[in-house]
């Protein structure tokens, strides 16, 4: 997605107070670690000291000089990690940390690191974090990555899926259902860059549909993928407004638009719950296929059973769901009143 100069000045500030934030965090953990293991002071300062030599001895070209200081700094990297570990830290207390490993909090990943933002805006490089940046910029209402934080495959439980509760379509009970809901999500996620596999969640209220779909959401988010979630009210209220907009050129509807073709995964959440009509069938028709045609992976969760799904929309809609989406029914009581009046 192409970006105004303001919209990239915006998240280019956004890496900045990460990384300021980061480097922060780690004089904190230097100060604390200083003052209670005096010690590895004393060798980071050793560290420093010969990394002062080095650049000398490379000046000179004295390569057996350079070898020697090679093998002294491993041995104190060596010694301060054992000195953390005997006081119960962990090996990388005193790395900086980055919440983008793969451009250390740039943006992007390249060598030229003088390139300034419009360069940045060009370049072929940019991270799979600032792509995904971009989404959350344009798509504001999204919230996922607040969701996902809470939301994910560590959080979720089987215990709130009674083993006792049966559903006699399928002679199984809530918490086999969700087992087997889970391994569904656990291979489209495993699949995901080879099968372009779609889901249908389908279920009641509060069965962990939408939880669902965020634990696949944290997933592929955590391995570099670009994913769009929205609403079904927000992905028709942007295609409404991009197709009877009065301006002559809505730039950012029209980069909405584009992500909502082109992202990796497109998450459609509560379809069924906005106005039917004939407008809403062709252009939820026109997503579905287009990204069948393009081979780009949609889950869509709704509330609607199956066979009203085939009546509140098209034929066409219904088909193409049906022949081309893993259905995974989700079933059971209320997650979240249980939540709600759980001591």
């Amino acid at each position: 997605m192409a970006l105004k100069k303001e919209q990239i000045n915006h998240i280019l500030r956004k890496y900045d107070e990460k990384q300021l934030k980061n480097r922060r965090e780690l004089q904190e953990r230097e100060n604390e670690i200083f003052s209670t293991i005096p010690a590895i002071r004393e060798l980071e300062q050793e560290l420093a000291s010969n990394a002062v030599k080095a650049t000398k001895q490379s000046l000179l070209g004295d390569s057996n000089a350079l070898e020697e200081l090679k093998n002294q700094n491993q041995s104190l990297r060596e010694a301060k990690i054992a000195l953390l570990s005997v006081n119960g830290y962990p090996a990388d207390y005193l790395t900086l940390k980055y919440n983008c490993p793969d451009c250390k909090d740039t943006g992007y990943i390249t060598n030229d690191t003088w390139l300034d933002e419009e360069h940045i805006l060009l370049s072929k490089n940019k991270c799979h974090c600032f792509k995904q940046a971009v989404v959350d910029l344009l798509y504001t209402q999204s919230g996922i990555q607040n969701a996902i934080e809470q939301e994910n495959f560590s959080t979720f439980s089987y215990d709130y899926f009674s083993r006792t509760y049966i559903d006699q379509s399928i002679g199984i009970s809530a918490y086999d259902n969700a087992i087997n809901a889970v391994s569904k999500c656990e291979t489209f996620i495993k699949n995901f860059d080879q099968s372009h596999e779609n889901l249908l969640i389908y279920g009641n209220t509060g069965v962990g549909k939408t939880f669902l779909t965020n634990c696949i959401a944290k997933e592929l988010l955590s391995s570099a993928h670009i994913v769009i979630y929205l609403t079904a009210f927000q992905l028709f209220d942007i295609l409404e407004r991009r197709k009877f907009s009065k301006a002559e050129q809505d730039y950012d509807l029209e980069e909405k638009f584009q992500g909502i073709l082109n992202c990796d995964l497109l998450i459609i959440d509560d379809l069924g719950t906005e106005l039917s009509n004939s407008f809403i069938n062709s252009q939820l028709y026109l997503v579905i296929n287009e990204r069948l045609l393009t081979k780009k992976s949609v889950i869509i969760s709704t509330n609607l059973p199956l066979d009203d799904l085939s009546k509140h929309y098209s034929e066409r809609i219904f088909s193409r769901i049906a022949s081309n989406y893993i259905m995974v029914k989700m079933f059971g009581e209320d997650i979240r009143l249980k939540k709600a009046f759980a001591p």
